[in-house]
């Protein structure tokens, strides 16, 4: 045997776990982790309905003062080793499946993907699908206390009401960006924040309108003007009476149809779900 066969008869080398080693700065580290993951994904709706998409992870965990490192490869083993259809529960079993795995008491798991939801036109009853930015983030602080957020990008229409006041012939509009961000009860779906955003708006959007749902949508976005201002307001109000909604952050950016830049506002509040 030469010196080259050895390499593959001899036992294993015992690799040194640096990442285990004490640390003397005494510094603890809120936050450490890995961004930018993406993996093929399947979500849950709560009437059973899946969905794929490709989702984007960012996931982390506090690292205690006399810990050198995180395992970094255990973040992507977590995701890689995703079989099942992920829903909210799912999501939260995971971020404690995430701190069981790098040994830490708190952590933060947050997936970002696209939810597709189905609409019809509102006179031709056209199908078709509307886009949605999603995420969900599950995280548990060094106390051990969990939250669940959930947060959707609306797209909708707003039609300014001083241009219809001072116009004489009707008025500008724009299309807008509704965001909710909402602490979770265990009842709360995307597509009731989605639901809270479109019946605030001026008017929805659809990927597919005929003539009389152009009529349609454009008519109903003249009879019901909305500033940046009204759709923050008027969507916290909805978030307020919610009872699976803690707490919120609403904010609009309208894309101004006659300037080159956008509108936006933003609120913060508490929905009913740790009401007494």
């Amino acid at each position: 045997m030469n010196a080259f066969d050895s390499l593959f008869t001899s036992a294993p080398l015992a690799l040194d776990d640096t990442q285990s080693r004490r640390d003397a700065r005494h510094l603890a580290i809120q936050r450490v982790g890995i961004q930018g993951l993406r993996h093929p994904v399947r979500i849950r709706a709560a009437d059973g309905r899946e969905q794929a998409s490709v989702a984007r992870f960012a996931m982390d965990v506090g690292l205690p003062e006399q810990v050198k490192g995180a395992h970094m490869s255990r973040f992507a083993e977590i995701v890689n080793a995703l079989d099942d259809a992920l829903d909210p529960a799912a999501f939260r079993a995971l971020e404690a499946h995430m701190r069981a795995r790098l040994e830490a008491a708190s952590g933060r798991l947050e997936m970002r993907f696209t939810w597709f939801r189905e609409k019809l036109a509102p006179v031709s009853g056209a199908k078709s699908l509307l886009d949605v930015d999603a995420v969900w983030i599950a995280r548990t602080d060094a106390t051990g206390v969990s939250r669940l957020d959930l947060e959707v990008v609306v797209p909708v229409t707003s039609l300014c009401p001083c241009s219809k006041t001072i116009s004489d012939y009707g008025a500008h509009n724009q299309r807008s960006h509704i965001t909710i961000r909402a602490e979770a009860g265990s009842g709360l779906e995307l597509d009731d924040l989605i639901d809270i955003a479109e019946a605030q708006a001026s008017s929805e959007l659809y990927a597919i309108l005929k003539r009389v749902d152009e009529k349609h949508v454009t008519e109903r976005a003249y009879d019901n003007p909305k500033f940046v201002e009204d759709l923050v307001r008027d969507i916290a109000l909805a978030c307020q009476t919610h009872d699976q909604i803690g707490e919120f952050m609403v904010a609009s950016e309208n894309f101004e149809s006659i300037h080159n830049h956008s509108a936006y506002a933003e609120l913060h509040g508490r929905g009913r779900l740790h009401a007494a």
